[in-house]
């Protein structure tokens, strides 16, 4: 059986009990279902799961016990009326995007992105006729600009990937809404931990829940959440009929993330800080960006949108450019290098030749991406340690790879 509240809970708890529904076997973990198809017990029962009649799983591409366990617990964490999950971060981005848009509609978005958002608007979406504004995204002019005539969809992340420029999201979406479109809220820099964008006046909000939802970096998975009306009219038949569905495995695994998921960005937040503060006393570094920092240009910004702390993310400027971004990433011992992030481990890598490599230089510097930049995802270690291990390679300044001893 599975016990319900008379109460409203509070966000701790519904990522521990939301969405809930326990089998007949009174299972104190979630089931796991993994199977991709469901009998029927006769013909008409089959001809009514299909014509609608009757609300049941017909086949694990539309619906899946343990995806839609997932995708409640979400919804109810975020404060949204509905969720769908995908099988990545960049399927629920392209799906969000292009179920809803057409030949000659117009999408505008912020040119501080992860660089395959940007393939997705600025090559993808053309492909099909729909067209591309791209703006500084910490401009409001320039968004009243961009947004003085329709536009169908406006996509941003806030903080940016990796940057950490932060938007305005109350008059972001205000603009959008004047212009006659969706505001799209990439969240996952943030977490539903730390910002609520639809309490912002976003519609809808993407995940890559590979990030800290799993948090421990085991699995893939996304997931779009928005109104009733949009997840059920717009999203789900675009889901349905083009087949970015989530693994029942890998959906189980992000419902024991979000378990833990405040816990963790708690963690997260207050060791980034720590490290964001020992980078800017370095005189080898020439930028430190961090939303939490009194130095970051939208700081007042982020105090008034985001809440509880500031995420796990900080990005640094090494005065020596490339060459001592590389000495210190190959000096590390703690600190692994990798392109993911969100994970419990702390990880660090070079956009200018990873993440964003494909971006022409001139797009890369317009985005405040230089050769010396390096994204830290700050991890759940003792910051201690990390503060160290950041400390030993800035004074080594190592060169040559790992693989060399």
């Amino acid at each position: 059986m599975t016990k319900t509240s008379s109460r409203p809970l509070r966000s701790r708890t519904r990522q521990v009990r939301a969405g809930l529904n326990r089998t007949g076997f009174s299972e104190t973990s979630e089931a796991l279902f993994m199977t991709s198809g469901y009998v029927y017990g006769s013909a008409e029962e089959a001809e009514a799961s299909f014509d609608g009649t009757l609300d049941r799983m017909v086949y694990s591409r539309f619906k899946n016990p343990t995806v839609a366990t997932f995708e409640e617990r979400l919804a109810a964490v975020e404060g949204a009326a509905a969720c769908r999950a995908t099988a990545s971060g960049m399927a629920a981005v392209h799906a969000a995007l292009l179920c809803q848009l057409k030949a000659g509609d117009r999408v505008v978005a912020p040119r501080a992105l992860f660089g395959s958002c940007t393939w997705i608007i600025n090559d993808l979406l053309p492909r099909f006729g729909v067209r591309p504004t791209f703006v500084d995204g910490t401009d409001l002019d320039q968004w009243r600009a961009a947004l003085a005539e329709p536009a169908a969809a406006v996509f941003l992340e806030t903080p940016s990937n990796p940057t950490l420029d932060i938007v305005d999201l109350p008059a972001v979406a205000d603009l959008t809404h004047r212009a006659g479109g969706r505001l799209e809220v990439d969240n996952v820099f943030a977490t539903p931990c730390l910002q609520s964008p639809l309490e912002l006046g976003a519609d809808v909000v993407v995940y890559s829940a590979t990030k800290h939802i799993d948090g421990q970096g085991r699995c893939l998975g996304g997931a779009v959440l928005g109104s009733a009306e949009f997840i059920a009219d717009v999203l789900s038949p675009y889901l349905r009929h083009t087949g970015p569905a989530l693994s029942p495995f890998n959906a189980w695994l992000l419902l024991k993330g979000l378990e833990t998921l405040d816990l963790r960005v708690e963690r997260h937040s207050a060791n980034a800080l720590k490290i964001a503060r020992f980078l800017e006393s370095r005189p080898e570094i020439s930028r430190v960006l961090y939303p939490g920092l009194d130095s970051h240009p939208q700081h007042d910004l982020a105090c008034r949108q985001m809440k509880g702390g500031f995420g796990g993310i900080v990005a640094f400027t090494l005065a020596g450019g490339k060459t001592a971004a590389y000495g210190l990433l190959n000096g590390l011992e703690v600190i692994d290098i990798s392109n993911n992030l969100g994970d419990a481990k702390s990880l660090a890598c070079h956009p200018w030749t990873t993440t964003h490599q494909r971006l022409a230089p001139e797009d890369k510097l317009a985005q405040g991406i230089g050769e010396g930049l390096i994204r830290l995802s700050v991890g759940l270690e003792d910051a201690c340690d990390l503060v160290d291990d950041l400390r030993l390679a800035l004074e080594s300044g190592a060169n040559g790879s790992k693989m060399d001893g």
